[in-house]
């Protein structure tokens, strides 16, 4: 059974600049964030678009790879969902998908997650992970 984790992080930046960033721009998590992130490629489909997959090496307290799909994207409602299809979060996790929702002042992150058993403990460094990143990227953003 899927649960939910959500956090709302406040962004001071346009909300139109923040899922800009998130949907065309996520690759340059590399350069804004080169702490946390040391390499994304692109391995299907066309970056800003539903099926586009990417292969992330990041660090969450450890170094980790994962292999997200874009498999939602409403311009209309600033959001976008990414699934793991990949990587070391399923071993953890049969389900787990975010899901970026930036409105005026806050960026509206929603994990949904599914343990592989009982005994794994919920995301939660993936939401404190996630509050970490929107205040780069706001940042960031509010500086270029």
């Amino acid at each position: 059974m899927s649960k939910v984790l959500e956090v709302t992080p406040p962004i001071r930046c346009s909300p139109d600049k923040f899922y800009d960033f998130f949907k065309n721009h996520m690759s340059d998590l590399l350069t804004v964030f080169p702490a946390s992130f040391n390499s994304v490629q692109v391995l299907e489909g066309e970056n800003g678009k539903v099926g586009c997959v990417k292969v992330w090496n990041f660090v969450a307290g450890i170094t980790q790879m994962i292999k997200l799909r874009a498999e939602a994207i409403n311009d209309a409602e600033r959001t976008i969902t990414y699934k793991a299809i990949e990587g070391d979060l399923m071993i953890l996790y049969k389900v787990f998908q975010f899901t970026i929702a930036p409105g005026n002042g806050v960026a509206k992150w929603t994990i949904v997650y599914e343990k592989t058993s009982e005994l794994v403990p919920p995301p939660e460094i993936y939401g404190v992970f996630s509050i970490s990143i929107t205040e780069v990227v706001d940042l960031y953003l509010l500086t270029h």
